[in-house]
């Protein structure tokens, strides 16, 4: 039993997760101490829709993390993908055409951030602060500097509902359909990061770039895989904040990049590359919004919120930058 438990901690990010994990539960219950409403279905069913999007870019951001990079357009990304979605289904283009063609757009952002960092070696936060900035870019263009009208009101009540249902407010089985996509989407990418040979090189790339160019790892098609599930995971996002508002809102997605990176920190996931889990990255996502959640329950400001979340944030990778030192309890191992 006593040498399951030490296999299991050897995973890579898996202490990090189990450190999340009881983070999580001690924050709950605090909260739900102070303000029992906490502990009430509607609002977990709320927290679990919330999350749902801070899942998603987390999981884009953790797969560019462990390879050692980072992807600043994904707020801009989900923001072009909610305006894209919105314009041309405001325009009587029908829904899967509206979203099909979202997707690729945000999938060719994804594609040249893959480009520029993998094949070009340009430093991941110059090149995807260029593409940061086209992605929000084509969100203010596409329709014109102006966000759009309600989409019901040109699709029709029913296609505007069944739009809306799909991404936001339907269920299934008792629980909101933005989270299921998200949960399902979660597996997928679960199992291809523990599972596939191209989990082991993104692990590999992240560990050591030049070792695993010597093992015949194909590095630029690898960091370019982890860019385009980035973006993947960026435009459902925008699909679900464009269902949530029932239109196109230029700022959507503001901010959402840092959301992703302390998703996955928080989670375990090392923004040095190499290591993280995305069990790591879903606990991490439901910690903070746990956190927030708990926070509005007891009244404190957005400021105090922010405040909080960036303090935690800092720890999380502080630790990481400390184990990987060797630095940890450093004074106490001299004695």
């Amino acid at each position: 039993m006593k040498n399951k438990v030490k296999e299991i901690l050897r995973i890579r990010g898996m202490r990090g997760a189990i450190t999340a994990f009881v983070g999580l539960v001690i924050i709950y219950v605090v909260f739900g101490c102070i303000n029992d409403k906490v502990f009430s279905l509607q609002n977990n069913l709320n927290l679990l829709r919330s999350m749902a999007k801070y899942l998603l870019i987390g999981i884009g951001q953790s797969f560019v993390m462990i390879t050692g990079n980072i992807d600043l357009s994904i707020g801009s990304v989900v923001g072009m993908s909610a305006m894209v979605t919105a314009s041309l289904m405001t325009r009587g283009v029908p829904i899967v055409v509206a979203l099909l063609v979202s997707l690729l757009i945000g999938l060719i952002i994804g594609y040249v951030n893959g480009e520029l960092v993998g094949k070009f070696q340009m430093p991941p936060f110059i090149a995807t602060l260029g593409t940061m900035f086209v992605a929000r870019g084509i969100a203010y263009l596409v329709n014109g500097n102006r966000n759009t009208d309600n989409i019901a009101s040109i699709l029709g009540k029913d296609q505007g509902k069944f739009f809306q249902d799909a991404f936001y407010y339907g269920k299934i089985l008792g629980i909101y359909t933005t989270f299921w996509i998200a949960f399902l989407i979660f597996l997928i990418f679960t199992f291809i990061l523990g599972k596939t040979k191209l989990g082991r090189h993104i692990y590999a790339v992240g560990s050591n770039k030049e070792a695993s160019r010597l093992s015949g790892v194909d590095i630029v098609s690898v960091i370019k895989k982890t860019y385009l599930i980035s973006a993947f995971c960026s435009v459902i996002v925008g699909f679900i904040l464009c269902a949530q508002a029932g239109m196109g809102n230029m700022e959507a997605g503001n901010m959402y990049e840092m959301y992703g990176v302390a998703a996955g920190v928080i989670g375990g996931v090392s923004p040095l590359g190499g290591s993280g889990l995305l069990l790591g990255t879903f606990q991490g996502a439901l910690l903070w919004q746990t956190l927030e959640n708990g926070l509005n329950m007891v009244g404190a400001q957005v400021g105090i919120q922010r405040i909080v979340i960036g303090v935690i944030v800092v720890l999380a990778v502080l630790m990481d930058v400390l184990v990987r030192s060797g630095n940890v309890f450093s004074k106490k191992n001299k004695q």
